[in-house]
């Protein structure tokens, strides 16, 4: 089965030490940084699997709440898929 999670790349100003901070915005505590975009996408890439492996199952909750963290700043949005085993994952809205 495969996983899609909304990935947003938050950019770091150059005065805060530059790069990209990056999280997946329904799995929470997925979340690293990278020196380029490419760098903080493989990066989440890999948090996310990491993350995943530690979870007896996965509950993905429904990003469609009022309370959503808006990112400030420049940033950009792409959905990731990540290959995931059926029964490590269930859905709740």
């Amino acid at each position: 089965m495969e996983l899609v999670l909304t990935a947003i790349y938050e950019e770091v100003p150059e005065s805060d030490g530059g790069g990209y901070v990056a999280y997946a915005a329904e799995l929470p505590g997925a979340i690293t940084e990278g020196d380029t975009l490419e760098d903080a996408r493989g990066n989440l890439r890999d948090a996310i699997e990491e993350l995943l492996k530690t979870m007896p199952a996965v509950q993905i909750v429904s990003g469609n709440s009022d309370d959503e963290r808006k990112p400030a700043g420049r940033y950009s949005t792409e959905q990731m898929a990540i290959e995931l085993p059926l029964a490590r994952l269930t859905a709740t809205r």
